[in-house]
């Protein structure tokens, strides 16, 4: 796939799945605008498109800021005359109860991912109907359909992003050259966790199986040939997706939120601290958090996934029999 003449607005580009989107795009000849809060590594990533031989602008943004995201888009369209792709990548973490959690702090999150990506998409569809086409893609998580503990903030966030995006499906459904995507992945080996906000007096760390960021900036590449309203990156999530669906509510919240705090604390003691919500992440900015090389193979996760597959087998027993047990009898005719 080839995006020569294409230009890509990405937000969220200094790092993880931004990062690594911004290399697909770049290494495809397509011209990117990066966008996030750290100068420094913008430039950064800037060289990096340039080796690969595309044309780069770094823009430093804080997406939670309406003015600052319309400056984005004004200056695509001063460098490049305008925008093919608007991807709302930017996000933040935060970790801890919610009763225990600055309440600054999850203003904060919802602020950068909520708000972020609502502002994001204000101007990129505006951009678009004056065009008349155009692509935007929201990336949420697979909490936008899942919980996950100690997480309120986040979840409450992606899912907001998730029917945001579904509400401005609606909303150009009269205009068949726009498309609006959403992304879901699973857990993805990015340094999320170690720029994460943390109230839980544990370390934490990715919950394996943890999938590789070139495995969703791929997918969001191909989104831009063949839009879809919803992707899922990553087995386990749409495990985890079809688990919530058929299971009962109360098996998935006791079952998955006892794994996931046990994958997700480690054991080695840390204070709170607000993470990067409210400072760039600097140098330690990064496409991969290496957490395929530090997470265990994924025992955890995998019982975890095995328990949830055997449930919904079981279920689905159940469901057949009882299917079965309903249909009237019919003997033989004579």
């Amino acid at each position: 796939m080839e995006f020569k003449d294409r230009v890509v607005v990405i937000t969220g580009a200094s790092s993880g799945i931004g990062r690594a989107t911004a290399h697909a795009f770049a290494g495809r000849g397509a011209r990117v605008v990066l966008a996030a809060r750290s100068a420094d590594q913008l430039e950064e990533v800037e060289r990096e498109c340039a080796d690969l031989g595309a044309r780069a602008l770094a823009v430093p943004t804080d997406v939670g800021s309406y003015p600052e995201v319309e400056e984005l888009a004004a200056r695509a369209e001063r460098e490049f005359g305008g925008f093919d792709a608007w991807i709302n990548d930017a996000g933040v973490l935060l970790i801890g109860r919610i009763d225990e959690v600055p309440p600054e702090d999850f203003t904060r999150v919802v602020q950068t991912n909520l708000l972020g990506t609502a502002y994001g998409a204000r101007v990129a569809l505006a951009h678009f109907r004056r065009r008349r086409r155009g692509t935007l893609i929201n990336i949420a998580s697979i909490v936008a359909g899942v919980g996950q503990i100690y997480s309120a903030a986040y979840v409450a966030s992606k899912w907001g992003v998730r029917g945001l995006s579904e509400a401005l499906r609606m909303e150009v459904k009269d205009e068949p050259g726009i498309h609006v995507c959403t992304v879901m992945p699973a857990a993805i080996d990015t340094p999320i966790f170690q720029h994460a906000a943390n109230y839980t007096g544990h370390d934490i760390q990715a919950m394996a199986p943890v999938y590789p960021p070139a495995q969703v900036a791929e997918a969001i590449v191909r989104l831009m040939h063949h839009p879809r309203a919803e992707v899922t990156v990553g087995d386990a999530g749409r495990l985890l997706q079809a688990a919530r669906s058929l299971l009962p509510q109360a098996v998935t919240t006791r079952l998955v939120g006892t794994f996931q705090e046990r994958g997700m604390l480690a054991p080695r003691p840390e204070g709170p601290h607000p993470g990067n919500l409210y400072d760039p992440s600097g140098s330690t900015a990064a496409v991969h958090g290496g957490w395929q090389g530090q997470v265990a193979s994924g025992a955890t996760a995998d019982t975890m996934l095995r328990l949830l597959g055997l449930g919904m087998a079981g279920l689905g027993t159940v469901c057949l029999v009882a299917a079965l047990a309903r249909r009237p009898w019919q003997g033989h005719a004579r």
